[in-house]
């Protein structure tokens, strides 16, 4: 589990393909906080961690894990962020008696949405996304949601003509700074993954009404 509360921005080093993708990221945590077998969610992808070392590529002092990603995972997230030079938001998992800052995040990604606009309010700026149709249902005024692996909450939600849901959130320069919303441009694709309470609502209303 995890919180949505983002720690640190990573960098895609280097990506092997040999059946799964194992992908390096960079990592200014230290050595010791990182275990292997550990979960990380990069970008809001729950992933386990396999190696970890420091002085990636010769570079003395770079810090570093690796991770492997199946072909599912991939075909299910944002493709930009398995390319190396990609810049992701990563969280470890929450321990027992870690402050709840955000809100439940499982780290399995629900779907991709896309940027619709960006308007600046105040020092602040409001983003709108699209997000699929079928998790339309799930996406509601002053609920949560996690945009790649950052935990927002809905100001506003509104069913576009195509059945797509046009939801805003306001990103504080704080948010901007230290996670990748702040580079987001109108177009970009971000993964989602809605409220597990809204998840779980959703179901047990569908059962209700076929019961």
């Amino acid at each position: 589990m995890f919180t949505g509360i983002i720690v640190e921005v990573g960098k895609v080093l280097a990506i092997d393909v040999a059946g799964d993708h194992r992908v390096t990221i960079s990592t200014t945590r230290a050595q010791g906080a990182i275990a292997i077998g550990a979960s990380i969610a990069c970008s809001g992808v729950c992933l386990t961690v396999v190696e970890k070392g420091t002085g990636f590529g010769g570079e003395a002092g770079t810090g570093w894990f690796a991770v492997d990603v199946s072909g599912e995972t991939i075909s299910r997230t944002v493709p930009a962020q398995w390319q190396v030079g990609a810049r992701l938001n990563l969280e470890p998992a929450l321990k027992l008696g870690d402050e709840l800052g955000g809100h439940i995040v499982t780290g399995h990604v629900d779907g991709i949405g896309e940027v619709a606009s960006i308007t600046p309010e105040g020092a602040s700026r409001r983003i709108e996304f699209l997000a699929p149709a079928d998790l339309a249902p799930y996406i509601a005024a002053k609920g949560s949601i996690t945009i790649d692996g950052v935990s927002l909450t809905v100001n506003s939600v509104a069913d576009d003509a195509d059945g797509r849901a046009r939801f805003g959130v306001n990103i504080i320069p704080h948010t901007a700074e230290v996670t990748t919303l702040g580079a987001l441009v109108p177009g970009a694709a971000v993964n989602l993954e809605i409220d597990v309470l809204a998840r779980y609502l959703m179901r047990m209303q569908s059962a209700t009404r076929t019961a």
